[in-house]
């Protein structure tokens, strides 16, 4: 996503786009059932990768998913500023067909079904959002069966790669899991030949953990530990991890973090060993002992916003102070209005077959995507790369195949709706436990099996 700057309400940012944490195992196990089993209400088959007829209205509408409320609320603003900013480029480029695209009437609400029956009745196309991963399967279930694509500029849970949305559901966020060949990276650079993982328990230490480790032995590293904590009761883990003497250590945590980097400070196990995950990359300034961090380094996903869009976004919203999924909502719209030009249609589903194809990735099926037109010809020589709807739309005009690199970075959609590359932000921590951005690092985007 793009970020300015480290502040601890990205960290609640990446929070909040994998989903809350549930206060006690037996509601996390009911989450994990609820996302494996609500997966079967989606329509079969997959929009992706089959032909749609013409069944729009003339009228291209899209919907905003809001679901930020509380002390999340602050993530509403910028996707709400970069929608609107979408939709007015788009407009200035001839809208779709000659008539303006529609915004419809934002609300905000936790309830996601409940909103997408509502944007369903207003006809909306398609539904940019929602920002938590927890409760994209309500709105998922509502919309594909609605055949209203779905394109979700925050969600990171892996397993909604494998979600069943009738292949409705894209998103322009990375999957949680892409960041492990970056961390293992951070680690050989820094000298390692050996690592720990030392990981939360849940579904995103786990599964960014066991990544990390797979990420480290296809670079040549040794995994010499793999331990699991709870927030809160990391000593253990962590002598585990000392005995086993590791030249580097992967923490991959959020809620535990601090205290785990406390207990890894305790053991001499912090300072340059540590890599962090996003979850863990915080300001801790005060909160940690003096220097415990210094030469630590952890990384955020995204790309650093450009001046241009940032003046952009504020000439759209003067109060604007956060740009968090505002690149990806940018790019989510942007992507719609292109889809629908590609496949000359505002249906839903001629966007949603036309997606992979004009963010220049390929299906499942191989070749064009299956919504291109007919007249275009398929194959690498015929796509142009374009950085705008309106830059997109000529490259139509002239009968090529566009591949739309947005504000966030390449889109290339793969045959899970996942983007297949992932942008990060690498910081260093100084004696101040305080990080500052120092670099940058790419990574494929592995949520799909």
């Amino acid at each position: 996503m793009a970020r300015p700057a480290v502040t601890n309400t990205l960290r609640d940012a990446a929070r909040s786009r994998r989903g809350t944490v549930p206060p006690t195992r037996a509601l996390a196990a009911a989450a994990a059932a609820a996302l494996a089993l609500t997966g079967c209400l989606g329509p079969a088959g997959s929009a992706r990768v089959s032909s749609a007829d013409a069944s729009g209205d003339g009228t291209l509408r899209i919907g905003l998913l809001l679901d930020n409320t509380g002390p999340q609320n602050f993530l509403n603003a910028p996707q709400l500023a970069a929608a609107k900013l979408a939709v007015k480029d788009i407009n200035d480029a001839g809208g779709h067909k000659g008539k303006p695209v529609e915004l419809l009437p934002e609300t905000v609400s936790a309830d996601t079904a409940a909103q997408a029956k509502a944007l369903v009745g207003a006809k909306a196309d398609v539904v940019i959002g929602p920002t938590d991963s927890s409760r994209a399967p309500a709105a998922i279930d509502v919309l594909a069966n609605a055949k209203v694509a779905v394109i979700s500029p925050a969600n990171s849970a892996a397993a909604l790669s494998n979600y069943k949305s009738g292949g409705y559901y894209f998103r322009t966020a990375a999957a949680d899991v892409a960041q492990a060949p970056v961390l293992a990276k951070l680690a050989k650079d820094g000298g390692a030949k050996t690592l720990a993982v030392l990981h939360e328990e849940g579904d995103y230490g786990k599964g960014v953990g066991a990544a990390v480790a797979a990420a480290a032995t296809q670079s040549g590293l040794e995994t010499v530990a793999q331990a699991e904590f709870k927030p809160g009761q990391a000593q253990q883990a962590v002598a585990d991890v000392k005995a086993a003497n590791p030249d580097a250590v992967v923490l991959v945590a959020r809620e535990g973090a601090q205290g785990a980097i406390a207990e890894l400070n305790n053991a001499g196990l912090a300072g340059k060993k540590l890599v962090l995950s996003d979850g863990a990359v915080s300001q801790y300034g005060s909160g940690l002992g003096a220097r415990a961090l210094e030469g630590a380094r952890g990384v955020l996903p995204g790309v650093f916003p450009s001046a241009e869009f940032q003046a952009d976004l504020v000439a759209v919203d003067p109060g604007l102070k956060d740009m968090i999924f505002a690149a990806e909502t940018y790019d989510a719209v942007t992507l719609a209005g292109i889809a629908a030009a590609a496949a000359e249609d505002d249906a839903g589903t001629s966007i949603a077959a036309s997606l992979v194809g004009v963010s220049g990735g390929i299906s499942a099926a191989g070749g064009q995507s299956a919504g291109q037109s007919a007249g275009q010809s398929a194959g690498p020589s015929a796509a142009e790369v374009c950085t705008s709807y309106k830059a997109c739309t000529d490259a139509l005009r002239a009968g090529r195949r566009p591949d739309y690199d947005g504000q966030s970075g390449r889109i290339n959609f793969d045959a899970h709706g996942d983007i297949t590359q992932a942008n990060y932000v690498v910081y260093t921590y100084g004696a101040d436990n305080q990080a500052k951005m120092t670099g940058t690092e790419t990574a494929g985007s592995s949520g799909g099996g």
